[in-house]
């Protein structure tokens, strides 16, 4: 052995080199040869083995089907190369189940897209069977162009404690903050097709190794945080500046508008959820609107919001108090509704007072997959840019934008209820207001900070 050799090994041996190579060794899950550690479940398509890779093949009318780990895993970091078929879905699960007494045994949990459709939603992830879209890459529009069709790409998926986030290649694509599912199998899915749909589409695997020991997550990146824990911040949320504005248990920063204290009924706090009592549905009649204490300008609101049947409610902002009006207070609102059973749905103009509209002045994107079931959790997001370019999100997509100021703003307001307001919607700041509309909703995980 020649002396730098020598010289090397001590070296590494001073610096725990070793260790570290050890502490993040791979194993292999799949060995190149075989589905030996794998088993099916739910559909039928084809999986097989060739030259080192497994394929997945479409079958006609077959449900969704999954080549699915022996093994559960709980923290992991998972990278696998993939190319699918461009007409073709799938996606890799990740800490899912099957169960019995779950839909007879349909697999279900977090998904990360394989989408080579224009939708470009590769690397976001699907609850499958649950939840639906935690993190459409609308909300990652650079993420969104990472996937490249035709080609062979590989996935990065880490899951260490409540974080999920993925990469493909090389480029963040989603980061997702969630407890439901601490642990479960790894499976490859097979998308289903219809009848009429032309069988045997591909998507090819390989290279499929894990870490599961002595992990060490990837620096923090800039992308969105979608945080489904009720009222928590993560790291990245408090590095980015957020903060929670409203603590989840009492009634500190807020109070009623109109008013030096919180109302002392109408409003009800219980297990890290504000909520309306339901009255009889009038405006701000009962406990009456709640206002924060400080006052925003430019900023990003986050909140999680749930609607009872036949419910009205909304998040206002820019909200002065200085009119003294009657009902509730004036400001720019994201409307909270239960359209299908709640009247207001059909009045206004053009369908402006519906869910996630600016309420009487403008209409928003009904886009299915934003949509939840009524008693189901909503995430709302509104962005208010220092330049007065104003969007509204729900469940993440982008439902609604404006520009206040403008000429067509201004005729909105003009056409509207609020054409007697002067100067509606144009302070410089204001706080923020959730409406008491005598209907029962519920309110949690509220979160601002400050752009600039």
């Amino acid at each position: 052995m020649k002396p730098k050799h020598v010289l090397l090994i001590a070296a590494l041996l001073l610096t725990g080199k070793p260790a570290l190579l050890k502490a993040q060794q791979w194993q292999q899950l799949f060995n190149g040869k075989d589905l030996s550690g794998w088993k099916q479940l739910n559909g039928k398509a084809k999986y097989e083995v060739r030259n080192g890779e497994i394929i997945g093949t479409t079958v006609s009318a077959e449900p969704n089907s999954f080549l699915c780990t022996d093994v559960d895993y709980g923290d992991f970091i998972l990278e696998v190369e993939l190319m699918a078929d461009p007409s073709m879905n799938s996606g890799i699960q990740i800490r899912s189940e099957s169960k019995s007494d779950y839909e007879n045994g349909r697999v279900h949990g977090y998904q990360v897209e394989v989408d080579p459709s224009d939708r470009q939603f590769s690397g976001g992830i699907y609850d499958e069977a649950r939840r639906g879209w935690l993190y459409p890459m609308d909300i990652n529009p650079k993420g969104k162009l990472a996937f490249k069709n035709g080609s062979w790409n590989k996935y990065r998926i880490e899951c260490i404690g409540n974080s999920i986030r993925t990469w493909v290649n090389g480029v963040p694509a989603a980061n997702v903050v969630d407890n439901m599912t601490p642990a479960g199998f790894i499976a490859l899915q097979v998308h289903s097709i219809g009848k009429d749909e032309i069988a045997g589409k591909q998507i090819r695997w390989r290279n499929i190794r894990i870490q599961t020991k002595n992990l060490k997550p990837s620096k923090a990146d800039k992308i969105f945080v979608v945080n489904m824990v009720p009222n928590d911040l993560s790291a990245q949320e408090k590095a980015e500046g957020y903060s929670l504005l409203w603590d989840g248990r009492t009634t500190e920063g807020w109070r009623g508008a109109y008013k030096s204290t919180f109302p002392e009924s109408g409003w009800l706090i219980k297990d890290g959820e504000l909520s309306v009592v339901k009255s009889d549905g009038s405006e701000s009649t009962h406990g009456g609107d709640i206002v924060t204490e400080k006052q925003y300008g430019a900023f990003e609101l986050k909140f999680d919001f749930k609607l009872t049947p036949g419910a009205n409610s909304g998040v206002k902002y820019f909200v002065t108090l200085t009119e003294g009006n009657k009902g509730s207070a004036i400001g720019p609102e994201y409307q909270v509704l239960d359209d299908e059973r709640h009247p207001d749905a059909k009045l206004g103009k053009n369908g402006n007072r519906t869910l996630g509209s600016l309420y009487d002045l403008m209409t928003s994107k009904k886009i299915p997959n934003a949509q939840r079931k009524i008693g189901e959790w909503n995430r709302g997001l509104i962005r208010v840019f220092p330049d007065n370019k104003i969007e509204y999100w729900l469940n993440g997509y982008k439902i609604l934008e404006y520009e206040r100021g403008t000429p067509e703003f201004t005729a909105l307001v003009a056409g509207s209820k609020y054409k007697d307001w002067n100067n509606f919607g144009m302070a410089e700041k204001g706080h923020v207001l959730l409406q008491d509309h005598g209907d029962q909703v519920f309110f949690r995980s509220l979160k601002i900070k400050t752009l600039k």
